[in-house]
C-alpha cells in the first residue's frame, strides 16, 4: 500500500470529516480558513522523508489517542498565506 492510499485508509477510519474547516494563521498574519481535504492533498504531495514523518507522527497521536486534526490544523499552517 502506498503513502496515499495508505492516509486515505486512515482518514477514513478514523472518520475525519474532509470538509471541515481548520483555521491557521498564515505568514502573512491574515487567518486562513482551509478545508481538511486541502490539507490531506498538501500532504500527499510530500516526498520520501516528510511522508514518512508525517506517517510517523500520525501513529504515534493515534496509538496515544491524541488529537490528529489538531496535528493536520499544525500542518495547514505549511500551506497557508
Amino acid at each position: 500500500m502506498n503513502f496515499d492510499e495508505w492516509l486515505d485508509t486512515f482518514i477514513k477510519e478514523k472518520r475525519i470529516d474532509l470538509n471541515a474547516i481548520v483555521k491557521v494563521t498564515g505568514p502573512s498574519g491574515q487567518i486562513n480558513s482551509i478545508p481538511l481535504e486541502s490539507v490531506i492533498e498538501a500532504i500527499k504531495g510530500t516526498e520520501g522523508k516528510a511522508q514518512a514523518v508525517i506517517k510517523d507522527a500520525l501513529v504515534k497521536i493515534d496509538f496515544t489517542n491524541g488529537d490528529i486534526v489538531g496535528y493536520l490544523r499544525h500542518l495547514a499552517q505549511a500551506i497557508a498565506i
